[in-house]
């Protein structure tokens, strides 16, 4: 979509045109008492969108209004993306977005809003251009919005559709090599150094649990390091992110028991595709910070040489890890990329990963559930950050109780703790592989939408991109 920034105008342009503000600052684009009254009157019924035509224009004026949405900016992006629904219900292409109230944080979350729900997935339609959104122009007249504001944004916005779009490919389209491919190709085109560990390298590492997930495979697994390190970062040691790689997961041969669920796993990488995606915004709007990325990848797949449950694994930090269940790989190959993260003594580290039903269930579509090591007040910034975008988390306990749930009769620990507290018990797991300041993101619930939530399209949500864009904004 093309966005482009004008001064505000007090003429109505011809076309379409959305006017954002209160019913006050509408006045003035009316040109009789009865369509000021017909608006009142709309709005007083709770319409959120009111519709007048004249003869060479068509005017839509809202309200933000939602008795659902409990965060004020979050009920201004919903109205933004409803709009986009509209404008593609209608086949409308070019739009005039007017800041009626010379508010500039309202006309960011609106943009956004709409922005955001425009994605759309069509690369698999032999008439892909008929599958496209018919809205692809967008004039914002504004006096209170500054052109960094919005290149930021768009920046963001498309970090979030590039996430998608490797969230939405299938395996057949996406394969670990594939995946590497296309970090390098972004990569070079923004100034993140991207190395790729081959198969050879990964088993030089000693990384057992990424080998062990990848035997029945018939590609090879790779390492992915991503590196964003500009002029002066305000960080002496790094920050890191790791992200959970498995462009498919069959669950080998603890194969998966729910009916549907294998349909999903192309996007169990979700992790790795946000990690990237946050990496892309970074590197975008240029944030003063040292960040590396670890994105080990694989899929997860059946065969005569796969690993079994009963296996004892080496992990890259020497731990014995029996396995129990092959269905619990993600924490295998992320436990790998932990212990790797410490050879760049990290100031903090967070992994992003769809890791367990169990987080699923707990809190549904509506959040993720955050655990880990980091200090109380680096989990209240990711908290506010996560309210500021309405990406929110909720903080699980990590008492040292649960450990004993992972206790291994033949080996230092087993990959699963049981049918309780799944979702903290895969967290305990992966705190043995830590040893710095870290926090754990399980992204199971809001990464993989079976229906479009607003702007948050169906398949792959990109669920993860602006909560770490902000997180480390606001670490600056």
């Amino acid at each position: 979509m093309t966005v482009k920034l004008y001064n505000k105008k007090t003429d109505i342009p011809e076309g379409v045109t959305v006017f954002i503000g209160n019913k006050t600052d509408y006045i003035k684009f009316l040109s009789d008492e009865k369509q000021i009254n017909y608006l009142n009157s709309q709005f007083e019924k709770d319409k959120n969108i009111v519709e007048i035509n004249l003869y060479n224009s068509q005017m839509y004026f809202v309200q933000f209004k939602n008795d659902k949405i409990s965060n004020e900016n979050e009920k201004i992006r919903a109205v933004g993306s409803k709009i986009t629904g509209l404008l593609n219900s209608e086949k409308i292409q070019k739009v005039h977005l007017v800041d009626a109230g010379n508010n500039s944080e309202t006309v960011k979350y609106f943009v956004e809003g709409m922005y955001l729900a425009n994605y759309s997935f069509t690369k698999y339609y032999k008439d892909e251009e008929k599958k496209k959104p018919t809205f692809d122009s967008l004039n914002i007249y504004s006096d209170s919005l500054k052109k960094e504001e919005l290149n930021e944004l768009l920046n963001v916005a498309n970090a979030v559709y590039f996430a998608r779009n490797l969230a939405n490919e299938p395996l057949s389209g996406l394969n670990a090599l594939q995946l590497s491919k296309k970090l390098k190709e972004t990569g070079k085109r923004k100034n993140i150094t991207v190395t790729v560990l081959s198969k050879q390298e990964i088993e030089e590492n000693g990384m057992g649990g990424l080998l062990a997930v990848n035997k029945g495979s018939e590609l090879p697994p790779t390492f992915n390091i991503l590196e964003w390190k500009p002029k002066n970062p305000v960080n002496k040691k790094p920050y890191m992110l790791v992200g959970k790689g498995i462009v498919f997961d069959s669950g080998g041969y603890s194969i998966k028991p729910t009916k549907n669920s294998m349909d999903l796993m192309k996007f169990d990488m979700a992790g790795a595709a946000v990690v990237a995606g946050a990496m892309s915004a970074i590197a975008d709007n240029n944030l003063p910070i040292h960040i590396i990325a670890l994105i080990p990848a694989t899929d997860n797949a059946v065969d005569a040489k796969s690993y079994v449950p009963g296996d004892v694994i080496k992990m890259h930090n020497g731990l014995f890890v029996e396995v129990l269940n092959t269905d619990a790989e993600g924490r295998l190959i992320l436990a790998d990329a932990l212990s790797y993260a410490q050879k760049y003594n990290p100031e903090l580290v967070l992994d992003l990963a769809t890791l367990t039903g169990a987080a699923a269930y707990c809190i549904g579509i509506h959040g993720s559930v955050v655990m880990g090591t980091a200090g109380n007040k680096v989990f209240e910034k990711l908290e506010k950050s996560g309210e500021t975008v309405y990406e929110r988390i909720v903080r699980f306990p990590f008492w040292d109780e649960y450990n004993e749930m992972l206790k291994s009769g033949i080996a230092d620990l087993k990959n699963i703790g049981g049918s309780e507290a799944g979702a903290i018990t895969a967290g305990k797991f992966l705190e043995r592989f830590t040893e710095y300041p870290w926090i754990h993101i399980d992204i199971a619930g809001p990464s993989i939408l079976s229906k479009k939530s607003a702007y948050r399209t169906e398949g792959g949500s990109a669920y993860g991109v602006r909560l770490l864009y902000e997180f480390f904004k606001n670490m600056i």
